[in-house]
């Protein structure tokens, strides 16, 4: 009976240093990455300027081909929204919120499934020399108490992956 009691206390104890700790770690989460494109803007442009066209160069669709995907609104306008569902990539949403032909295109990002966020996604374009950077990322917060896991998260290791392999398809659909 003394054991559980010191148990109890020892657990009691991590889980009430967690949630302090928590309490002073930022809520919010950036990630970014970029490439250089051999392609002019307004090339560029055409594949990351609406839900359609993001939806090309997409890695996530290698993780579940066979996702359920709904459109509503007028893609490539603000206010156009794409709903996803599956197994393996939860369910979701995202919906146009801003654009600034043809350096931004901005969404807001929710998910529902696994866990439940929201964010923000954006392709920001900038002429390089004779091509373009294209820069991908996205930005969120975290609840509390489970903004802690931001202390332990490797953005790299967990989306460099996806990010790197979306961003070579934004450059060969764009170079093409």
């Amino acid at each position: 009976m003394k054991a559980l009691k010191i148990i109890g206390i020892v657990l009691a104890t991590i889980v009430g240093l967690i949630l302090f700790i928590a309490l002073f770690v930022p809520k919010e989460f950036a990630y970014e990455k970029s490439i250089t494109i051999n392609a002019p803007i307004d090339s560029v442009w055409a594949n990351a300027n609406s839900l359609a066209a993001l939806d090309r160069w997409s890695p996530w669709n290698d993780h579940e081909p066979d996702m359920k995907k709904e459109m509503s609104g007028t893609d490539g306008t603000i206010g156009a929204k794409q709903s996803w569902a599956g197994e393996i990539v939860g369910k979701g949403s995202q919906t146009i919120t801003r654009i600034e032909k043809p350096t931004l295109f901005e969404t807001e990002l929710v998910f529902i499934e696994p866990q439940e966020s929201h964010g923000k996604g954006f392709v920001k374009l900038n002429t390089e020399g004779n091509g373009t950077k294209a820069t991908w990322g996205m930005t969120g917060t975290m609840p509390y108490p489970f903004n802690i896991m931001i202390l332990f998260m490797n953005m790299e290791k967990s989306m460099g992956k996806d990010w790197d392999r979306g961003l070579g398809r934004l450059k060969k659909l764009s170079e093409n």
